[in-house]
């Protein structure tokens, strides 16, 4: 038992070094710079100084709010029908589906540049039937259109994955107790796939909160979310890397007080989590 005990923690020893180096470390000096000043005396100012943000704190929540909605609606009813194909089918939507993830993040946002700037291939093909181009690049719209398209895989996948699980035995019971097809999906479907729904949320709403190449190259830095204000605060040299912590500490905080509000639903559901 010990033998095993002990191999155990010899192969899992290099997973708690990978994480103790690039997860446990940065959180530590992340507390430590925002907790202190340039000299490392102990300090509260960092944080009092976080109240000029929160503009973009509530921007940033606001698009990531809108944008894992607008996911949410588009990814339900593709992974939906997607349960629908032969396995074969199967496969090759979910390929299709992450093939974008197996790219470079900034090669799929500069993609979406030459779709939206204004000589891009929409405007372009507008003014050859006559019309006028749309002002498509820079704004609100091309940022949150940013987050769905680089993150909606992460919506589809957790749902593909509890819908395609789902007895289909329960389904014909609710066709013969009379459900038709909204109540059956009311009363059945969404009930039971409410647990991958939820991880889809998480999954997409977190990183759209915390992005900030997305908006800087698809908003034209007209609006800064607060992943923005924090790189800003980096670039600016070691005398504001003590806020730029304490900004970068209040929005983990924010997204681990999500994330217990997602788990929460999802014990409800099924007793497990999603952490």
């Amino acid at each position: 038992m010990n033998r095993k005990s002990f191999g155990s923690r010899l192969v899992a020893s290099p997973y708690i070094v990978w994480a103790a180096i690039f997860i446990v470390v940065p959180l530590i000096m992340m507390f430590y710079y925002a907790l202190t000043d340039a000299n490392g005396v102990f300090t509260l100012a960092n944080l009092a100084a976080i109240g000029k943000y929160k503009k973009a704190f509530a921007i940033s929540i606001l698009y990531a709010a809108v944008a894992t909605v607008i996911t949410l609606i588009l990814a339900y009813p593709m992974a939906y029908c997607m349960t629908k194909l032969n396995v074969s089918s199967q496969k090759m939507i979910l390929m299709i589906v992450m093939i974008p993830m197996w790219m470079n993040f900034l090669i799929r946002t500069y993609s979406w540049i030459t779709i939206l700037a204004n000589t891009g291939l929409i405007n372009t093909f507008l003014m050859r039937l006559g019309l006028k181009p749309l002002k498509l690049i820079n704004t609100p719209g091309a940022v949150i259109l940013g987050m769905v398209y680089d993150f909606i895989p992460y919506m589809i996948l957790p749902i593909y994955s509890v819908m395609s699980k789902l007895d289909k035995s329960l389904l014909e019971a609710a066709e013969d107790l009379g459900s038709n097809t909204f109540s059956k999906f009311r009363r059945v479907i969404l009930p039971l796939t409410r647990p991958g729904i939820i991880s889809g949320i998480t999954m997409v709403f977190v990183p759209s909160v915390s992005t900030f190449y997305i908006s800087q190259k698809l908003g034209g830095n007209k609006t800064m979310l607060i992943g923005d204000v924090i790189e800003y605060l980096f670039n600016l040299g070691p005398s504001y890397y003590n806020v730029a912590s304490a900004v970068s500490l209040v929005l983990m905080v924010m997204i681990l007080i999500c994330l217990a509000v997602m788990n929460r639903f999802s014990d409800e559901d099924d007793g497990g989590t999603i952490i």
